[in-house]
């Protein structure tokens, strides 16, 4: 059982906090920021790329040059979302360009933050830093037991980077810096460009486009096979904003749903939800990704009491409903 003692009250909290949530304007973040609002944060700085280039050591000084108070007193909380990602077909094209940027924001910003004494760091790690035959289900003292399934292996490498550098500056410096690992995400505001978008949105836009069309049939990249563990956008941005309140400490955690599907399974559910009735074909010349996901998510109850509270089918109902409200050709006048 969760031991919730010694918690803070969310409310009082946030109530006299400026926090910084680097893509704080992105699917994620969004969220985040919302509920950072809801908490009744003091102020919510959310650097944008063309104004901050994260990527460079120069902007992420200026940034927390920009946001110090007229006291000298930087922002109180770091929560780093900011993440040049994709789907595999994006991992594969540009594997050099996420390993660097992703390594270099993370770092550095995670560096300069300690330098100028921000009270706390919130690093957001990837799924994709698991090894690729990681036992099932994974949990986090797995993280170094063998090497990330290929495609993504840059980013995830690069991220869980962020990691070793939160446990070593804890060692050293005594920086209080925390790394959680979102399990794969959907919901609303979901980024729906079939060329960089992940699995659910992708799929919902195929189905959707297919049924427009009247196509007897549809493609999926694989065979169906790998299974996937999905969480809700907002149950993770309710986990992130938990973890800062909550947990001090540099052990990974992960943030999941703990329900598992296989990939077979979830094009089916998607299907009967968007109502297309078409065949559904598998093009097994393209990669299946890593065989396996599914999360241990006992550290994160025990550690700052989140679990998902979002069950499956009802998040996909809500992800598929905000993109058709969203997109000019499904939405009703």
């Amino acid at each position: 059982m969760s031991n919730k003692i010694n918690w803070p009250d969310s409310q009082t909290y946030w109530q006299n906090k400026r926090v910084i949530v680097t893509g704080g304007a992105g699917f994620l973040g969004s969220f985040v920021v919302d509920k950072l609002r809801d908490r009744g944060a003091a102020e919510i700085i959310i650097p944008r790329k063309a104004q901050y280039d994260l990527v460079q050591v120069e902007a992420i000084r200026q940034l927390l040059s920009d946001t110090t108070d007229k006291n000298g007193c930087p922002v109180d909380v770091i929560i780093h979302l900011a993440a040049s990602v994709g789907g595999i077909g994006a991992n594969l094209t540009h594997q050099a360009d996420y390993f660097y940027e992703n390594l270099m924001m993370g770092v550095q910003l995670m560096h300069e933050a300690y330098k100028v004494k921000v009270p706390k760091f919130v690093a957001i790690g990837t799924i994709c830093a698991y090894p690729k035959f990681a036992p099932i289900p994974f949990k986090e003292d797995d993280l170094w037991a063998g090497y990330p399934e290929e495609t993504n292996a840059p980013y995830g490498l690069a991220k869980k980077m962020m990691l070793v550098q939160s446990q070593v500056y804890r060692s050293q410096y005594e920086y209080n810096s925390i790394y959680l690992l979102p399990v794969n995400l959907y919901g609303p505001r979901d980024n729906f460009d079939l060329e960089t978008s992940h699995v659910i949105p992708a799929l919902i836009r195929k189905c959707l486009e297919a049924k427009e069309r009247g196509d007897d049939h549809m493609v999926a990249w694989g065979d169906g096979s790998p299974t996937r563990e999905f969480l809700y956008v907002e149950d993770a941005a309710e986990g992130i904003l938990l973890a800062a309140e909550r947990y001090n400490d540099s052990e990974p955690v992960n943030l999941g749903s703990a329900f598992e599907i296989s990939i077979k399974d979830l094009l089916e559910t998607i299907a009967r939800l968007t109502g297309f009735e078409g065949e559904l074909r598998w093009d097994i010349d393209r990669p299946n990704g890593q065989p396996r996901r599914k999360l241990d998510v006992s550290r994160a109850e025990e550690s700052f009491g989140f679990t998902s509270q979002v069950t499956f089918e009802d998040g996909l109902k809500q992800t598929i409903e905000w993109y058709q409200a969203n997109t000019p050709e499904y939405a009703v006048s």
